[in-house]
């Protein structure tokens, strides 16, 4: 008579994991980074490898909101970026010269002054356009862009239009009130911290037309210039691949 023995329940083995197979866990494939996902709304993207265009979302990527805190994120980004505070430098260089807008004078304290200035213009008008009345419109700050796929007198035109047309939180077109609002706010801001000689109308008018310009010509560069890096830079003598030896 064969003998049976009887295995209490809590120590009979588990027949899954008998005939699951052996798993070595550095075979298994890394889920994606949370910082270059794309549901991840902010990137450390860059045009030519230096540009930064943190704020372009591609036609692939997520297009969900941002929230309150991804929008204050996405401006103090970029305030503090490299490439921002080596540009405010030369834009303060260039108005060191002749004692232009704003009129701090000349010298090294003036050069200071205007330096802060240019900073100061930039984070004012982002904060109050992409996180105060982006935030109260309901409206998306960043720029999305239409890619390859698109004809090019299609894109040009969509990326000028930008100006003035934003993406609210619900995925429609609308005003750009937000945009509009924030650079005219922000310029009105300056005035506490800009000598009086530079409190014109007509400063104030030119310094309008430019912020304009700069949004345009960003969007335009955030449609085409990666594009362009993926015909230019290939044919490059310092980017092509040593012959093969075979």
């Amino acid at each position: 008579m064969p003998l049976c023995l009887a295995l209490p329940a809590d120590n009979a083995p588990d027949p899954a994991a008998i005939l699951a197979p052996a798993v070595n866990p550095a075979l298994m494939p890394r889920l994606p980074s949370k910082r270059f996902s794309s549901l991840n709304p902010l990137t450390d993207r860059r045009l030519v490898g230096v540009i930064p265009d943190f704020g372009t979302v591609q036609p692939t990527e997520s297009h969900a909101p941002l929230s309150l805190q991804q929008k204050w994120n996405l401006v103090v980004k970029g305030t503090i970026d490299p490439f921002n505070l080596v540009n405010s430098a030369m834009t303060a260089a260039f108005a060191q010269d002749g004692n232009q807008t704003p009129k701090y004078g000349e010298g090294r304290v003036a050069y200071g002054e205007r330096f802060g200035a240019a900073v100061a213009d930039g984070f004012t008008q982002s904060v109050m356009g992409g996180v105060v009345f982006a935030q109260m419109l309901h409206q998306d700050p960043r720029y999305f862009r239409l890619g390859p796929q698109v004809g090019i007198l299609h894109r040009a035109l969509y990326s000028v239009s930008r100006l003035m047309v934003v993406r609210t939180e619900k995925g429609k077109n609308t005003f750009n009130s937000s945009g509009m609002l924030g650079i005219a706010t922000g310029i009105g801001m300056s005035n506490a911290y800009y000598p009086s000689a530079s409190i014109r109308s007509r400063v104030m008018a030119e310094r309008l037309s430019t912020s304009f310009t700069g949004v345009v010509v960003g969007n335009v560069m955030s449609e085409f210039v990666p594009d362009m890096q993926k015909f230019f830079l290939p044919k490059l003598m310092f980017w092509r691949k040593p012959p093969s030896s075979d």
